[in-house]
Order: C-alpha cells, then sequence, then structure tokens
C-alpha cells in the first residue's frame, strides 16, 4: 500500500503507472482476457433465466445445466447456419464473378455519359472467391474458432453455477443491508439489463433484416441478417459494417436500384428498432456521451480485439462501475457524465 503521507501528485503518478501495466498485461494475455470476458458477458446474460428458474423451485446444478445446454445449442444453431450460408455463397461465387463483370460495364455506361471514363479491364481480374477466403482465414482457423468456444462454454457453466454463492459471500462480507450491497447490486442489475435489451433488440433487428433480404433475394440473406444480430453490439459501427455485404449482393444482383432499396430498408430498421423498440424493451435511460462510446470502441477493439469490440461497452460499464464503488474515483463518473447511471432506479410497472 502508498504510505498516507506520500504527497498527492505522487500517488496519482503511481495510480496511472499502475493503470499502463495493467493495460500492459492485457494485451499480452488478451487471448484469456478475451475468453473469460466473454463468458462473464454470457453469464451476466444468463443470470435471468437462472433467477427464474430457481423461482419455479429448480436446483441451481440443474438449472445451471439446463440453460448451458440450451446455450451450447443456440451458438451450434449460429455456427451451423453461418457455415452453411458460407458454403452456398463459395458455391455460387462463378455466378456472383459474372454478375460482377455485369454491373461494373452498366457502372461504365452510367458513367460515360457524364463523360467519365473509367477502364474496368483491371477489375475483371478480381476473384471474389479469394477475397472470401482471405476473409475467412484472416480471422481465425476453424478449430481454433471451436476451440474458443468450448473454453467458452466450460467457463460460463462454471461461473453461472459460482454466481449464487458469490452473491452470498459478498452479502455476508459486507452485510445484506450495508450501502455497498445495494449500490453494487443496482449497478450489477444495470449492466445486465443491458446486455439483456442490447440483445433482445439486436435479435429483433437481425430478424427484420434477415427477412426482407429473403423476401427480396437477396444472396446469404441469412447470414447477412446473423452479421447484423452480432455486430449490432458494436455501437455506431457495427450496424453499418453488417450492411455492407448485404448492399454489395443486393448491387450484383439487381443494380443500383436493388442497392438502393436495401440503403432504405436499413435507414428505416435503424429509426424503428433503435429507438421505439429499443426504448419499449427498457424502462431507463442508457445516456452515455458518444465520445466516450466511439472511444471504447477503438481502445477495448485495440486491446482484445473482435470480442472487445463486441462487447466494448459491456466492458466500459464493468469499469466505471468498478469507480462508481471508490469514494475516491467516482468523482471520475461525473466529471465523464455518466454518473447519472448508477442512480437509484425504480422501473414502472403497467397496471
Amino acid at each position: 500500500m502508498v504510505p498516507v503521507e506520500t504527497p498527492q501528485f505522487e500517488r496519482t503518478l503511481l495510480a496511472i503507472a499502475l493503470v499502463f501495466i495493467i493495460i500492459i498485461a492485457v494485451k499480452m494475455t488478451s487471448y484469456i482476457i478475451s475468453l473469460i470476458l466473454m463468458s462473464l458477458i454470457i453469464t451476466l446474460l444468463t443470470i435471468p433465466a437462472l433467477i427464474w428458474l430457481r423461482k419455479k423451485g429448480v436446483s441451481s446444478t440443474l438449472s445451471v445445466a439446463v440453460i448451458t445446454l440450451a446455450a451450447c445449442l443456440v451458438i451450434a444453431a449460429i455456427v451451423y447456419l453461418a457455415v452453411f450460408s458460407f458454403q452456398i455463397l463459395l458455391h455460387d461465387m462463378p455466378q456472383f464473378q459474372q454478375e460482377l463483370t455485369l454491373r461494373l460495364d452498366e457502372l461504365k455506361m452510367i458513367l460515360s455519359t457524364f463523360g467519365i471514363s473509367i477502364e474496368t479491364n483491371s477489375f475483371r481480374s478480381i476473384d471474389i472467391r479469394e477475397i472470401f477466403s482471405m476473409g475467412v482465414a484472416g480471422v481465425t482457423t476453424i478449430t481454433e474458432g471451436l476451440m474458443f468456444l468450448f473454453f467458452v462454454a466450460v467457463t460460463s457453466f462454471f461461473m453461472l453455477l459460482e454466481a449464487p454463492r458469490l452473491t452470498e459471500r459478498f452479502e455476508s462480507r459486507y452485510g445484506k443491508d450495508s450501502q455497498t450491497v445495494k449500490q453494487f447490486g443496482r449497478m450489477s442489475g444495470y449492466i445486465i439489463d443491458f446486455i439483456v435489451v442490447r440483445t433482445e433488440t439486436n435479435f429483433i433487428h437481425g430478424i427484420l433484416f434477415g427477412g426482407f433480404l429473403t423476401i427480396m433475394g437477396i444472396h446469404g440473406a441469412l447470414l447477412w441478417g446473423l452479421l447484423t444480430f452480432l455486430l449490432g453490439y458494436i455501437p455506431y459501427f457495427g450496424l453499418v459494417i453488417a450492411a455492407v455485404p448485404a448492399i454489395f449482393f443486393a448491387w450484383l444482383q439487381f443494380g443500383i436500384p436493388g442497392a438502393v432499396a436495401v440503403v432504405v430498408v436499413i435507414c428505416i430498421l435503424n429509426l424503428i428498432v433503435e429507438n421505439p423498440i429499443f426504448s419499449y424493451l427498457t424502462s431507463r435511460k442508457y445516456e452515455i456521451p458518444a465520445l466516450i462510446v466511439i472511444l471504447s470502441v477503438i481502445f477495448w477493439g485495440w486491446l482484445l480485439g473482435i470480442v472487445g469490440m463486441l462487447f466494448a461497452i459491456p466492458c466500459t460499464l464493468i469499469c466505471l462501475l468498478v469507480l462508481q464503488l471508490s469514494d475516491d474515483l467516482r468523482w471520475i463518473n461525473d466529471f465523464l457524465g455518466v454518473g447519472h447511471l448508477f442512480e437509484e432506479h425504480t422501473q414502472k410497472k403497467d397496471d
């Protein structure tokens, strides 16, 4: 511990140095931290289901087993859907190559009417199959992905099994009615609510977008809907990134009108899902300054890769929770404009 008589300036420098050391340590162990983080997020996401089963009289062990089995089935279905859809895309690549050549010729003709001349011979050598194969290889191998998911499942199982006991230990340490326990419960409940509501919103967004693309007949519609669901966790950037392949394939199949139609639907869905539906599903305001959100995505993405980008907001909320629990550091949340997030909240229920 730092001696009490240490000057405030030196204490601040030591705190900053400690933060940098922790960041470097996390960067060096990013694989393990990502695994633990993803397991923690899944645990927080399934805690409401655990509480519901416990209220129905189901034992903790059986409840955790049922939830883990259901989660594994959901993840397995998502992986199967992604792999199956991607294989179909790879199988139809020769058709996409022909469509690309046709669209480039159309684009050249449209631009020529405005006096703009472009050379499309270089574009004709583009092999979409190679681009897709390079993208998959650049993300991860199938073996590494399955191994990562296996460890996540095992870690999540034991985290969920240990969650009620950790609560009991925390209450016995600080007292069930202590202000610390109440504050921690309120703030952890906020994080759980955010993860659950974000997941529900992403699910609705992915279903609607994938359904529209299916009706429209876009190649890989289910895959782009799934991508919308997953990347929806990334604020601001995620939905834009998820929309790019859908717009590209709409352009390949139906030309510029098809791409414009997809863009219009994306804008409408963003207005409907990200505002009224999100507000309906939650009973509290999730108002985080946009600058903090963007910096969180950049920082956690650099630190932990794609897992950090997906769960940038929950990671930031956990850090803010730690600051809120400290009397000496709580002022940082107020300075950042997020102190209101952890104020006491009472949910209004409809009569």
